[in-house]
């Protein structure tokens, strides 16, 4: 027989006994949806992580920092001639040669001056981490401007970042919140009020700051800087978490001027040098690549790759955790199947007796089982993978509910995830089918005609 003519008698079968088959495909259906959920859940769940990893850590920039000199190890560096310190040093020289570099997309310095405190011209006050980079190059790095826009051009511009804007308040509503908290240390109603006035944002745009320094017992005051422009709201945080996010980007010269007004005894040097900078890839793939390219011009580098390979190294060992429990259940599963299959040969005897009378070889006899297991077990992953879209769309419309309608958290089932359980469950088929099909080969022909 053709295995065309196997497969129909196989399937006359699977059609006939609508109860066994429905029991086989239904312990099938469940592993395949355990897999297939198992695999989606920790596919989703990783792909959200790294996103919010990367809007954190930025996973294609890599921060490369002056190096103390060309020598390997962590030790003493205070015999280290002035010629090797100086080929550690980033220069303009060796920010032109990044640049250069295949799939460098940006190159920028990033160096924080300090936390000062900020006051605007009606005195409300605020404080605030001073970064000196190139203005015109943060949007490369992912930055985005709500209000505004900055260039080099202007040495009073100044570039808030949003959390920059929160917590404003004059002398009078600070002292007053203050001391509310001193009487009441342990007033939760206290605390609490003093977290939202921090996360309550301030129209900053074109508004004048100036910067105060207590250096060496002196107030030091800056001249008026104008905020040019102030980026947007990150996606994704709560308020109280980007309140904490606190930045004031100035141009480079500005942070001279800076440095001149705010401290005492600034030597200015000839050479321009910076402490660190960050170097943008077009993709991460090539992050590595680039890193080993930096370190022949004799400087530190760092990025967040080791972060990701752990987290994915966390994920994989929960994804096959999950997997080997859908596993387990289609091995329950196959257990009935062999069962079920078991009974059938016994209840054909007389069907499998005619078959070798006509000339059934004993080949036939064990393909034809084999095929009807692999229908039980293609049948029974097709409604897994069926139970598993419905499964996913509950879950995502629960996530929805729970955040009012709006959640940027979603669970999708990836391509790969298909296939898988549905082989899985036809493997788990086929294997189960193949004792019953080795049993029935075995039958007697004259024996099992006789007897029924």
């Amino acid at each position: 027989m053709r295995i065309s003519d196997l497969t129909r008698l196989s399937w006359d079968q699977v059609r006939r006994r609508k109860v066994v088959t429905m029991l086989c495909a239904a312990g099938l259906s469940i592993g395949c949806a355990a897999i297939i959920l198992a695999m989606s859940i920790g596919e989703s769940t990783q792909k959200i992580v790294e996103s919010e990893l990367n809007s954190f850590l930025k996973m294609d920039e890599i921060t490369v920092m002056a190096d103390s000199g060309a020598l390997p190890g962590q030790g003493d560096t205070s015999d280290v001639s002035e010629e090797t310190r100086n080929r550690g040093l980033l220069t303009e020289q060796k920010l032109e040669i990044m640049r250069n570099l295949n799939h460098v997309q940006a190159v920028a310095p990033f160096q924080t001056l300090n936390y000062f405190e900020m006051v605007t011209a009606d005195g409300k006050r605020a404080y605030g981490e001073v970064i000196a980079t190139d203005l015109s190059r943060l949007e490369d790095f992912g930055e985005k401007f709500g209000q505004g826009h900055a260039e080099n051009t202007d040495p009073t511009a100044v570039v808030l970042s949003y959390g920059a804007t929160m917590g404003w308040m004059d002398d009078e509503t600070r002292n007053k919140l203050y001391q509310a908290m001193e009487r009441s240390s342990y007033d939760a109603s206290s605390q609490e009020q003093y977290r939202k006035i921090m996360a309550v944002p301030t129209p900053m745009y074109q508004a004048y700051i100036q910067f105060n320094n207590n250096d060496e017992g002196k107030q030091r005051i800056s001249s008026p800087l104008r905020v040019a422009a102030v980026l947007k709201k990150p996606k994704g945080r709560s308020d109280e978490s980007i309140a904490q996010d606190r930045k004031i980007y100035v141009s480079l010269e500005t942070a001279q001027q800076l440095r001149r007004e705010l401290y005492a005894n600034v030597t200015e040097s000839n050479t321009t040098t910076f402490n660190s900078v960050k170097v943008k890839v077009d993709d991460e793939l090539n992050v590595k690549q680039v890193e080993e390219q930096l370190k022949r011009l004799t400087v530190s580098t760092s990025s967040n790759l080791l972060q990701k390979e752990r987290l994915e190294e966390q994920f994989a060992v929960f994804k096959a955790i999950a997997i080997g429990a859908g596993v387990f259940i289609l091995i329950i599963a196959s257990i009935s199947i062999i069962v079920a299959m078991t009974m059938s040969t016994y209840q054909r005897r007389r069907q499998i007796g005619i078959m070798k009378v006509l000339g059934a070889n004993l080949s036939q006899i064990r393909n034809m089982f084999i095929i009807e297991a692999a229908l039980l077990g293609l049948l029974g992953g097709m409604l897994g993978i069926l139970f598993s879209y419905w499964i996913v769309w509950g879950i995502n419309a629960l996530i929805v509910s729970l955040n009012n309608g709006e959640s940027d958290i979603s669970i999708f089932i990836p391509y790969t995830a298909i296939p898988v359980g549905l082989g899985f469950a036809v493997m788990t088929g086929i294997i189960s089918g193949i004792y019953p099909a080795i049993s029935a080969s075995r039958t007697d022909a004259l024996t099992a005609i006789k007897r029924d």
